[in-house]
């Protein structure tokens, strides 16, 4: 194994990019919810509660792949702390700071998926209409 004090560098550009990504998601979603929130005070129908719900748990979701995505990027900048004292360690922390980005990949695919659902929600609502 080749690993040097540049390997956790490796991840920073794709994970600002992807911090940068998640950010656009978070305000795009605020952006749903505040334009529900105007459409619910008007029309109290059921498929806007559906939308409520699907929101809560994609903004739970958004929080923790954020949460995650920063702790791979922060835990990333400390294993090069580490470097100069333990090679040992600071791979192992680098180890670390990929399950974290792992698990905020993962969490990104369940909001998607969860963002399909708030999609099908509208569509099911036009096919009632």
């Amino acid at each position: 194994m080749d690993y040097t004090f540049s390997t956790p560098m490796l991840v920073f550009p794709a994970t600002s990019l992807l911090m940068l990504a998640y950010t656009n998601r978070f305000l795009t979603l605020s952006q749903l919810v505040r334009e529900l929130y105007d459409r619910a005070k008007q029309t109290n129908s059921e498929s806007d509660l559906a939308q409520v719900n699907n929101f809560r748990l994609r903004l739970k979701i958004t929080r923790l792949l954020q949460i995650f995505g920063a702790l791979s990027f922060a835990v990333s900048i400390i294993s090069m702390f580490v470097f100069p004292f333990s090679e040992q360690i600071s791979f192992g922390v680098f180890i670390l700071s990929l399950v974290f980005l792992l698990i905020s990949i993962t969490l990104l695919i369940l909001e998607l998926h969860v963002s399909i659902q708030a999609i099908n929600i509208q569509l099911d609502d036009i096919d009632d209409a």
